[in-house]
């Protein structure tokens, strides 16, 4: 059965308008999927929540936007592009069932659901472990023992990630046995990057470049990356890769009318500019006023799933932050930054390769010097990732206009606002947008990423239909992120795992959430990590919240 795309902003009018409560039970910064998910959860047990958010959508980085008339119409993703282990008993399904939602989910192609791009060759990425294992040795069968190293520590760190899962915890003394009886490369790389574990596995840049061709999913360079993050990655997505059925914004719509059918609100174009704290504890929030005085918002909790730098530096009052959450936040680095364009195509599946599938495309194999080029401040694109809401969502045909399809190009690229030749001040309004170098680096950008994709699908521009594309400076202004991220923080060794924060805040009553924290960044770490922040705050509420993620 064909399904339909719903209105981004068929609610935006009522969650503007609504009413600003004077008090709740807790009150939660950011209505991304972290945001939501603590939100939704909290209100289907009883509390009473509210959600605000500066933007005009809900959802954070899995939100969609429209474009053209209603006869010709365009829906694009802007960072929910697909998700792994969706099946039945994975990790989103459970988070959704949780709270009473159901969402179909369309399997990518399991015979190679990514597809890396290098000027030597092609290498589909299939679904499973053994499988990959095997298309590795078939492709480079002179690299057999470095291939078998390199999967040896994905079953591995799969292994210690299924062990912390258990419903019973095992307990420092169950982890040091699991680690010492099945985990010898994992105790040696846990805290190493994953540039080090390759280097111990191969020699060859090929299979090295294949090996690290999805680390666009989380924008660092193999000799800052944690190899304990790139292994639990390329895990996760080994279970299948998928899409929502009728869009990027479904799980959004879903979290939030829970969030509303239970009571609670989301108020949307409602800005935070302060946590309030009292005799050391966060006791609600002010709301930035419209056309009228600040409001003030008196909650039990608060839960920020804000950017963890402006949290820290901006929202918490400095007078009521511990000293070693200030040293920690000057300290913080975050994860990389994307340009977006989105495209209407008319061609047909087929010329778009007939798959649903994500493209990876890079121009050489020296990942490490893509990305020093990047942090350089060069805006010359050297990789790209292509993918097609059209192709992995066929049920739904509302993705573009008739024989249309719908495309997003993303690259890699500096996030630094001064690079983009806007200064850093002008970033929350529109107002850089027309600044001529500004509108000249962006414009460069995206006729790199048009040409690009012409080329590799035999294509001219006369069948571009439509173009619009998205700086890390529209990030910013949208989300507030840090430096146009939306990976959160810098999954280096050092910021990862117990590293990171957890759902407690630097001052109590106050909670985290979000892709800085512990439960890491994409779109199951932001929708653990909300119902993460919900549990704990359940406890402290005496409120029951099912513990959905544990596992027998």
């Amino acid at each position: 059965m064909a399904g339909q795309i719903r209105e981004p902003t068929l609610d935006t009018r009522d969650r503007v308008k609504a009413a600003v409560p004077t008090s709740v039970d807790v009150a939660i910064i950011g209505a991304g999927m972290g945001g939501l998910t603590a939100g939704a959860y909290l209100a289907r047990a009883g509390v009473k929540v509210a959600v605000f958010d500066s933007h005009y959508v809900a959802g954070g980085c899995a939100t969609m936007f429209s474009r053209g008339t209603s006869e010709r119409r365009y829906h694009f993703d802007i960072g929910l592009h697909y998700v792994g282990d969706c099946e039945p008993g994975g990790n989103i399904p459970r988070l959704l069932e949780g709270v009473g939602v159901d969402v179909s989910f369309e399997e990518m192609d399991p015979d190679g659901f990514d597809t890396i791009v290098l000027p030597e060759l092609e290498f589909r990425i299939p679904r499973g472990r053994e499988a990959y294992r095997e298309r590795l040795v078939e492709t480079f069968p002179s690299e057999r023992r470095g291939i078998d190293r390199y999967v040896r520590l994905l079953a591995e760190v799969e292994g210690f990630v299924d062990l912390m899962a258990k419903r019973k915890r095992p307990g420092a003394l169950g982890v040091l046995s699991h680690v010492a009886l099945k985990g010898r490369l994992l105790a040696r790389y846990q805290n190493a990057p994953i540039a080090t574990v390759l280097d111990s596995c191969t020699q060859d840049p090929v299979l090295r470049a294949v090996m690290l061709g999805q680390s666009g999913d989380y924008g660092l360079p193999p000799s800052r990356a944690s190899a304990m993050l790139h292994c639990g990655l390329a895990n996760h997505y080994f279970k299948g890769a998928f899409y929502p059925r009728g869009g990027g914004q479904v799980l959004a719509d879903e979290m939030a009318w829970v969030i509303e059918s239970n009571g609670g609100a989301v108020l949307l174009r409602r800005a935070i500019e302060q946590v309030l704290v009292e005799d050391g504890r966060a006791v609600g929030v002010r709301v930035q006023g419209r056309r009228q005085d600040p409001t003030e918002v008196r909650a039990k909790v608060v839960i920020s799933n804000a950017d963890l730098k402006r949290t820290i530096d901006e929202l918490v009052p400095g007078e009521s932050l511990p000293e070693e959450w200030k040293a920690r936040s000057s300290s913080l680095e975050m994860g990389g930054a994307i340009f977006l364009t989105c495209l209407g195509v008319k061609a047909t599946p087929e010329q778009l390769g007939g798959r649903a599938a994500n493209y990876w495309e890079f121009d050489s194999t020296d990942i490490e010097g893509l990305y020093a080029a990047i942090d350089q401040g060069s805006l010359d694109p050297r990789c790209t990732y292509t993918t097609s809401a059209s192709l992995k969502d066929p049920h739904t045909p509302d993705h573009a206009p008739p024989g249309e399809q719908s495309v997003e190009i993303m690259t890699l690229c500096s996030g630094k606002a001064e690079h983009w030749g806007v200064d850093p001040s002008q970033v929350l309004g529109p107002g850089y947008r027309r600044t001529e170098v500004y509108l000249e680096r962006k414009q460069h950008v995206e006729d790199v990423l048009i040409e690009r994709f012409c080329t590799r699908w035999k294509l001219s521009r006369d069948d571009i239909t439509f173009v619009e594309s998205a700086s890390p400076v529209t990030h910013t202004r949208y989300t507030r992120a840090t430096d146009g991220t939306g990976y959160g923080l810098a999954c280096t060794p050092e910021q990862f795992l117990k590293r990171r924060p957890g759902p407690r805040g630097p001052v109590p009553g106050l909670y985290l959430a979000g892709a800085s924290t512990r439960a890491g960044h994409g779109i199951v770490g932001a929708m653990s990590s909300g119902f993460q922040a919900a549990w704990r705050v359940g406890q402290e509420l005496e409120v029951d919240i099912p513990d959905v993620l544990s596992r027998d």
